[in-house]
């Protein structure tokens, strides 16, 4: 069975709890699942009424090498005192499996929404941002990717052109947006960064608030330039991001340099995360969970739109980079 095609009909309760009982835990109450596409994530209590949450990720996506090195990476953050979602060791280990899946079990950590507008937590945020990046730039992964077009433009173009989902009038349309803004981002994607272990998809819903940020979901976890994991933080018209940038930035460098020269990929990062997303759901289209999560997929005006993005995108892309106050120029 292929990546695509997989729905995880096979993880029943039985297998779930069956999987648990193998790491010592037995569950009580719950197995509630909670809100994730990817992977598969429960919420249960045990019978000492301790809570938890066991997540099993979607078979051939990431290899074992590949999880558990985001399992090292969370614990190395742990270790450094950042508030992360890690897994628990449980009989030795982060990772188990069971029945061909492999799973991680987390302490419940319940939290508010992350507040985007309140400009404390974004200080605060900020601050422990550096701190991820001051772990992250010890060393890089050496099992799981690095940002780049080949992954997040040139494979889900692939994707989309075999797509069936895809209206046919609108495919030629769709397909030539991309190339469009492929040929754009050649030109404006440099590597002129120093490579670090990223969140990876650090934006607000990754985010809890308990006295203080929680970070969670490493799943996206891998090799890229720090501005990847600040740019989806900010919002707003031009000078609002302005403002933002300055409050992230500067607490950000209490703990870890930030190179200006970044600031010419959030753009290009932006439009490779739409190409990218797109995709994501054509491919997961298979597992009951997306068609009834997305069904303006189905819908020809949703692909008028994206057509109209990626060329407002392509617009963007060639205008010059922000430019931050003066305490940040390069």
């Amino acid at each position: 069975m292929t990546e695509a095609a997989f729905n995880f009909q096979t993880l029943t309760p039985d297998t779930i709890l069956d999987a648990l009982w193998d790491t010592g835990l037995r569950v009580e109450s719950g197995l509630t699942a909670l809100n994730s596409y990817e992977n598969r994530v429960y919420q249960f209590t045990d019978e000492d009424k301790r809570r938890y949450v066991a997540k099993f990720y979607r078979p051939q996506r990431w290899s074992q090498q590949q999880i558990e090195e985001e399992h090292q990476f969370s614990a190395e953050l742990l270790a450094d005192e950042v508030p992360i979602a890690a897994p628990l060791n449980l009989q030795g280990k982060m990772l188990h499996q069971h029945q061909g899946f492999w799973f991680a079990v987390f302490p419940s950590l319940g939290g508010r929404q992350y507040e985007t507008d309140n400009y404390d937590q974004l200080e605060w945020v900020g601050r422990f941002l550096g701190r991820i990046h001051q772990t992250g730039r010890r060393e890089t992964f050496v099992h799981r990717p690095t940002i780049g077009l080949t992954e997040y433009v040139d494979q889900p173009l692939q994707k989309l052109a075999s797509s069936t989902l895809v209206p046919k009038g609108l495919k030629d349309s769709l397909l030539a947006s991309i190339e469009r803004l492929r040929t754009t981002l050649q030109n404006c994607w440099h590597t002129q960064w120093r490579p670090l272990r990223l969140h990876g998809d650090c934006h607000p819903g990754n985010i809890l608030w308990r006295d203080g940020p929680l970070f969670v979901d490493l799943d996206d976890a891998r090799n890229g330039p720090a501005v990847q994991d600040l740019w989806m933080l900010v919002n707003g018209d031009r000078q609002e991001q302005l403002i933002q940038w300055d409050i992230l930035l500067e607490a950000y460098s209490e703990f870890c340099d930030f190179d200006a020269h970044e600031l010419s990929l959030i753009e290009p990062l932006r439009a490779m995360r739409m190409v990218y997303y797109l995709a994501w759901v054509v491919r997961r289209w298979d597992d009951p969970a997306f068609p009834g999560s997305f069904p303006w997929m189905t819908d020809e005006d949703f692909w008028r739109r994206q057509i109209s993005i990626f060329n407002e995108q392509d617009k963007l892309l060639q205008e010059p980079p922000l430019q931050l106050m003066p305490d940040f120029q390069v």
